[in-house]
């Protein structure tokens, strides 16, 4: 679900397959939350991550962070909100914001990095239907 603003929201319930064994959701499922956030932010602009490999173009992650503030645990509502940061000439910046729902602070918050590669694993530029998805969603 997206906003006039180009945020994109994804929501779910923690799994308890997603926490450790003091109840907290483990570090590292914090990523792959992030890119499921990522997947619906291309879908909210236009285009699936299959349809960018269609045409040839991959994202792989050249940089993540995450900042844990306070922590979530098993069946928590959480959402995220993901919004590109900067669309560089070849290169992409996710930032997410990750709530317990109905907290106004983040539980965490962070950013992925992502160079456009060829399906040789090759950096190219930034794609112009691209850049114009997100261009087009102001």
């Amino acid at each position: 679900m997206k906003n006039k603003n180009g945020v994109s929201f994804v929501e779910f319930r923690v799994r308890y397959v997603e926490t450790d064994q003091m109840g907290i959701v483990h570090h590292s499922n914090y990523f792959s939350w992030m890119e499921a956030a990522r997947a619906e932010l291309m879908r909210d602009q236009g285009m699936s991550y299959r349809e960018l490999e269609e045409k040839g173009y991959l994202l792989p992650v050249r940089e993540a962070y995450c900042r844990y503030r306070k922590s979530l645990r098993y069946d928590d509502i959480v959402v995220i909100e993901s919004e590109l940061l900067k669309l560089g000439g070849a290169s992409i910046k996710i930032g997410y914001k990750i709530f317990k729902k109905g907290d106004n602070k983040p539980s965490a918050e962070g950013f992925t990095l992502h160079p456009f590669t060829n399906k040789d694993g090759k950096v190219v530029k930034t794609p112009t239907f691209f850049k114009e998805l997100f261009e087009n969603s102001s």
